[in-house]
Formats: structure tokens, C-alpha cells, sequence
């Protein structure tokens, strides 16, 4: 292919010419390559836009136009603000009145504007028809730059095919060109469309277009490239080398002055977290980012990541908000861009850590259709597994069990295709849980099983278990049988709930997040059992009072051999967790040693020889005063977090030898 040259020192050389005129074609030159060959974008603004100054005051409108459409950019919609959009519409349109309309110039500043419209809009007429304009000029370039704008109008789940077959035209068109930037274009769109339609082959294209990097260099197409190696550590299960390559992908980012560099990795610290259960703490900068002027237009993902980190954090209004937000007057209109997919799993997560079933079941019929994509968002930057299991997690807030398992059983098996392992693990968990909730004969086993299965695989690959996708508030869902919604007011309990290593207490209109602690866990056990005694000694004894029911002692519903089987299975996750700790990090280390040395005391307490479990001697008066103790600090900690649930809890929760939660 012919040579583009090579990167120049443009506002160097400018300051060197004295000539305008040498100066304007010495700035368009610059601009093209730091755009083409580059891939410096920010390079190319600088040049563009001094060439547009220059050419506006020698009135040269050929030059105008090519400036005008260098700084329009590579990708479209590279303006986000509003200010920017206008200025760069305006001089379009400006230039495009003063050229001849049969021009190839003309029919590039006409595809354009149809392209940033169409992409505003969430629409792709005007840029097809424009197209198939391009298609029927005699100038290759104009082609190549129609084909790459238009499969960037049709990044939505819809156009899969269509967009596969105009990257193929790209790459051929390429030839005619003799651009390596087209080449380029061509092969990255092909490998994007192959990671967002789950091809078995995609790492082919990615490794194709590698090589064609690593013969010279290309900044904007390398970021992305980079972002989708984030991606795919992410499905390896590599969280920790995905979180150190999504700051590396937002480096590569600036440097080619990307606008999207900084969501992009933003994005993927979402996903990170995610499925470590500690998305919470990203909250503050969510919120933040829902109001960042570099987002672009139709992009609702950072909305609904607000959503279910709100949720999770249980400020169930700013959950409630994001939520509407998104639905609208109607769910359907949300843009089906790039980032529709993950936008809408983020929907259907909050809807059911909210208990909003209307919303589950209509998200539920809007991705349907997709059930056999992944969850890619963007450009390949990030990856939720199986689009199943955001139909499985709508179908149990909506209450269709045995819909929720054939859709959860077919994530499972996707994700396994998708090398997706910690989605495998997720969807292996909400699995177990579908089955719970349905209850059929065999369903008990089949929990266990995919339990117990999600567990070794998570052990396997050195990741957690990811504790971030709790029951909602219990009774959030409608009743599978009477479809009425058990939120209605069922009585003024207090419910509480793990959410990682925390707890959440909701009542009423009220929520609060606290951390883990034994007095939190003696609480935890007295709400499940309203206005019923326990021994402090049994709450005291931990996990020696678990299997009590089965050996005639007291018997208390939520402490059974499932518990046990938590946490063994706890244990196992912060043994491994500890094993790959850095040797920097001893605060983390501190904080899992002494939870794990909380859990082996539990499970000591707990058996005896053989694994049998130990009666608690009779130390009444010890186990008053221990556990008195712990479950006021507990209080404190809750008052601190809503004075109002600390009231009512501190008014309802007795101590003594003997405790209760006994609510009016």
C-alpha cells in the first residue's frame, strides 16, 4: 500500500512559515497525518483547526472544507459538548453552501452531517442513504469514509450482520484506496462486530489486526485494542491484571487524545468491581460521571451503573431516581447504541435489587430478542457474559421461575463458551438461587450443586465469589402464584441482609448500610426470628447453635446447615484471597487475616470430633455480658448510619441471658 509519511512537529513548523498559504497546506497535511497514519487526534485538532483560521481568512474554500472535516474527527460524534457540536454543524454547513453540490467534498460534508445526526438520534436513514450515494461516486475515499461512519451509526445489537458486511467492504474498498488507514478501520470494526456478536473466532481478527499495529503504530486504534484486552482479562478472571490494564488503556487513551479515554476505563472499573461485590465503593465517582460533558449522547450506561451501585449501598433513593430516569415514558426509547446491552443488564439488576418486577418484565421483553449476545459494551472495552442471564435475573424479580431457570441454565453454558468465568461463577449463583426459590423436588440438590460447582471453579481461577448480587429486599418480588407484590406493608420488621462484607437494614422507607461485625450477626439472627427468645449462650456459641434443630434443641429458621456450608465456603475465599495478596498491602491483609480468624473460632465452637457438633457449656452469665456488649456497638454503628432505624431498633432489640427483637 502506498506510504502516508510520517508524523510531523506541526505547530512547530508552522511557527516557521512565513508564507499563509504554505502555512495552510503545511497545517492540512500535518492534520491528515496525525489523523491517518497516527491516529493522534488530538495532534490533528490542533492542525485542523489552524488550517480552518487560515483558509477562512484567505477564503479558500477547498481548504475550509477539508479542515472542517479533519476536526469533525475519525469516529463520529468526537464533539460532546454542546458548544462544540454547534461550531462543528455550523462550519460544516457553512462550507457545504459555498462547494459545489456534485462535488466529491460535498458528498463527504453531506455523509458526515448525515452521520453525526443519525448517531445523535439513534437513528442510521440518512447515513445509508448517503452511503448508497458514496457507493455510486467514482472517488474510493469518499467510500471508505461513508462505510466507516455508517457501521459506527449501527454499533446497536439489531445490526449485526448488516455491520459485519460493510466492514468487509471497508477492508476491500481499502485496496482501491491504497490507505493503510482504511485497511485499519476496516479490520478493527471487524473485530469489534466479532467480540459483540460472541464469535468463536474473534481472537483471530483481534490477533490480524495486532500484527498490522505492531508493523506501525496506529494511537486511536490502538487504544482500542487495548480496551479490549481489558475485556477479555476480565473474562479470563484476571481482575487485578484487568484493573491494572484499564489504567494502562486510559493512558493509551490521552495519548491519542480520545475523548472516551476516560469512561472507557471508567467503565471497566464498573465491571471490575462488579463481580469482586464491591461496586458500592465506586458510588461518589458515579456519581460524578453521570454528568460528565464527555459522555457521549447515547450512552446510558453510567446511569445505570449509578442505579445498582446506589442500590447496593442502599441509597434506595438515588436507585429509585437513576432508575426512572432511564425508564422514562417508555423503557423501549432508550438508544440502542454500543452500550444498550450493558445499559439494559444494568436496568434489570437494579429493578430487581429494588423489586421493581414492571420494570424487570418489560427489560425482559426488550432483550429477548438478543438472548443469544453477549453483554459487550462500546467498541469490545468491556463484557457483562450472557444476555440470558439479565433475562434469568428478570424473570425471578418478575417472578416466571422456571423461565428464570432455562434462561440462568443457557447463561451457564454460554458463558462457559464465552470463557466468561466470572459471569460463569454469577450465573452459576443466581442459578442456585432460581432453583431455591422454585422449589421443585430436585431443586435443593440442583442448588447445591451449582453452588458448590461455582465455588471450585471461582477457587480455581483465584477469584472471589462475588458477593455483590444479593436478594433484594425480601418480598420485593411478586408472588409467583397470586402475582401480588409481598412489598406491600407486611408488618413493621425490620429486614436485613449480607451485601459483602456488610449488612443491610431496611424499614419501612428506611435503609442503611453497616459493616460486619459479631454484634451485626447476633442481630441478623434475632430480626429473621421476630418477637421469639433466644439464649444468649445459642447466640454466643455462633455456628454451635446451627444444627441445634436437628439434635433437639432450639430450632431458629435461619440457622441451618446451609449457614455452615457459607461459611466453609467463606473461609475457602479469603484463603485464597490471602494467597495472592501483594507483600505492600499488609492493611488488607490485616482486615481478611482477622475475619478469617473470626470464621475458624466459629466453626472450632461449632464441631466437635468427627465434625460433630459441640453442645455450648452452660455460661450464661458470659454469654449475657459478650453478647449484650457486641449487639450495642452494633446499634451505635447503625444509629450513625440512620438515627431514625437506630431508634427503632434500639426500642425493639432486647439483652440479656435471654434476647428478642420484639417489634410493635
Amino acid at each position: 500500500m502506498r506510504s502516508e509519511g510520517g508524523r510531523g512537529s506541526a505547530a512547530h513548523r508552522l511557527e516557521l512559515v512565513a508564507d499563509p498559504a504554505q502555512g495552510l497546506q503545511a497545517a492540512l497535511a500535518d492534520g491528515a497525518r496525525a489523523q491517518w497514519v497516527d491516529g493522534d487526534l488530538l495532534t490533528s485538532r490542533q492542525n485542523f483547526e489552524r488550517a480552518y483560521q487560515l483558509a477562512e481568512r484567505a477564503a479558500d474554500v477547498r481548504a475550509m472544507a477539508l479542515a472542517a472535516l479533519g476536526l469533525a474527527g475519525l469516529w463520529v460524534s468526537e464533539r460532546r459538548t454542546l458548544t462544540g457540536a454547534v461550531q462543528q454543524e455550523a462550519r460544516l454547513e457553512h462550507v457545504l453552501s459555498l462547494l459545489d453540490p456534485h462535488s466529491s467534498l460535498a458528498l463527504r460534508i453531506r455523509t458526515r452531517l448525515a452521520g453525526e445526526a443519525d448517531y445523535l438520534h439513534g437513528g442510521h436513514e440518512a447515513i445509508l442513504a448517503a452511503l448508497q450515494e458514496a457507493r455510486a461516486a467514482a472517488d474510493p475515499e469518499v467510500l471508505a469514509e461513508a462505510l466507516s461512519m455508517a457501521h459506527h451509526c449501527l454499533l446497536g445489537p439489531d445490526h449485526v450482520r448488516r455491520r459485519r458486511e460493510l466492514a468487509v467492504e471497508l477492508i476491500k474498498t481499502s485496496f482501491r484506496t491504497e490507505r493503510r488507514s482504511d485497511l485499519l478501520m476496516g479490520l478493527l470494526w471487524q473485530t469489534v462486530d466479532s467480540y459483540s456478536e460472541g464469535n468463536p473466532h474473534a481472537g483471530r481478527h483481534l490477533g490480524e489486526l495486532r500484527d498490522q499495529l505492531e508493523q506501525q503504530n496506529h494511537l486511536a486504534v490502538a487504544f482500542v485494542v487495548s480496551a479490549i484486552d481489558v475485556m477479555l482479562a476480565i473474562r479470563a478472571g484476571r481482575l487485578a491484571e484487568a484493573e491494572s490494564l484499564a489504567h494502562g488503556c486510559a493512558a493509551s487513551g490521552a495519548l491519542a487524545g480520545d475523548i472516551d479515554h476516560g469512561w472507557w476505563s471508567g467503565a471497566q472499573l464498573v465491571t471490575i468491581r462488579w463481580y469482586q461485590g464491591r461496586l458500592g465503593e465506586l458510588l461518589p465517582a458515579l456519581h460524578e460521571q453521570v454528568h460528565s460533558p464527555d459522555l457521549s449522547a447515547v450512552d446510558n450506561s453510567a446511569v445505570a451503573a449509578l442505579a445498582v451501585a446506589a442500590a447496593l449501598s442502599g441509597d434506595l433513593r438515588t436507585a429509585a431516581s437513576s432508575l426512572e430516569a432511564l425508564c422514562g415514558d417508555d423503557l423501549a426509547g432508550l438508544p440502542r447504541s454500543s452500550s444498550w446491552l450493558v445499559t439494559m443488564d444494568g436496568v434489570v439488576e437494579a429493578a430487581y435489587l429494588l423489586g421493581h418486577a414492571d420494570v424487570a418484565e418489560q427489560a425482559y421483553h426488550l432483550l429477548s430478542p438478543y438472548a443469544s449476545l453477549p453483554m459487550v459494551g462500546g467498541l469490545g472495552i468491556t463484557c457483562f457474559g450472557s444476555a440470558h442471564h439479565a433475562l434469568g435475573v428478570a424473570s425471578l424479580t418478575s417472578g416466571h421461575l422456571d423461565r428464570a431457570v432455562d434462561h440462568l441454565r443457557a447463561a451457564v453454558q454460554h458463558n462457559l463458551a464465552l470463557a466468561h468465568w466470572p459471569a460463569v461463577v454469577a450465573s452459576r449463583q443466581r442459578l442456585a438461587q432460581a432453583y431455591r426459590l422454585r422449589g421443585q423436588p430436585a431443586d435443593t440438590d440442583a442448588a447445591l450443586s451449582e453452588l458448590d460447582t461455582a465455588a471450585t471453579e471461582a477457587a480455581a481461577l483465584g477469584i472471589p465469589v462475588p458477593d455483590g448480587h444479593p436478594d433484594p429486599v425480601e418480598g420485593s418480588r411478586p408472588d409467583p402464584v397470586s402475582g401480588s407484590r409481598r412489598d406491600e406493608p407486611q408488618g413493621p420488621f425490620v429486614e436485613c441482609r449480607r451485601v459483602g462484607r456488610k449488612w443491610r437494614l431496611t424499614w419501612q422507607d428506611r435503609s442503611a448500610l453497616v459493616e460486619d461485625s459479631i454484634g451485626m450477626a447476633h442481630l441478623a439472627v434475632l430480626v429473621a426470628n421476630p418477637r421469639q427468645e433466644i439464649p444468649a449462650a445459642d447466640l454466643a456459641a455462633g455456628l454451635a447453635a446451627l444444627s441445634a434443630a436437628g439434635e433437639g434443641g432450639s430450632a431458629h429458621p435461619v440457622l441451618d446447615q446451609a449457614a455452615i456450608a457459607e461459611y466453609r465456603d467463606r473461609l475457602r475465599r479469603l484463603d485464597a484471597e490471602l494467597d495472592r495478596l501483594e507483600p505492600g498491602d499488609p492493611q488488607r491483609g490485616s482486615v481478611v487475616q482477622a475475619e478469617r480468624d473470626w470464621l475458624v473460632a466459629q466453626l472450632a465452637s461449632a464441631s466437635g470430633f468427627g465434625g460433630r457438633v459441640r453442645s455450648f457449656p452452660d455460661q450464661g452469665e458470659r454469654a449475657r455480658v459478650a453478647v449484650g456488649k457486641a449487639i450495642r456497638r452494633a446499634l451505635a454503628r447503625i444509629t450513625e448510619a440512620d438515627a431514625t432505624l437506630g431508634d427503632h431498633l434500639r426500642q425493639t432489640v432486647h439483652t440479656g441471658v435471654r434476647c428478642s427483637y420484639w417489634p410493635g
